[in-house]
């Protein structure tokens, strides 16, 4: 009988531990709505120049989260050209930028409301 004690508290072990460790895993790793929240996130910024031969903005924002960078005003590439049809000195916007082999580049940018 007492084997039998022992092979069910072997049992009653492992299976706690393995909803333990589940438990922890999920605790620790963070969530994917965590993490699309903090790629979802836009910076606000205001507009100071547009170029179009060069296709840059002028910049002066806030804090960008996402590349860990406090606010300033700099100069950002853009994806896309056309976003440079849609703004104007001196407009208040909201914009996502990235890392793009080391050059930070405005991927979304729309006029703040």
């Amino acid at each position: 009988m007492k084997p039998i004690k022992n092979l069910a508290a072997i049992v009653t072990l492992v299976l706690a531990s393995g909803f333990a460790g589940t438990a922890l895993a999920q605790a620790t790793a963070p969530s994917q709505e965590a993490a699309s929240t903090a790629a979802a996130e836009m910076s606000d910024g205001e507009i100071k120049k547009v170029d179009k031969a060069t296709k840059k903005l002028t910049i002066k924002h806030g804090e960008i989260k996402n590349l860990d960078m406090p606010g300033m005003t700099m100069l950002f590439q853009v994806k896309d050209p056309a976003m440079l049809d849609r703004v104007k000195a001196g407009d208040k916007v909201k914009f996502k930028a990235e890392n793009s082999s080391g050059a930070i580049v405005v991927t979304e940018i729309q006029i703040a409301k």
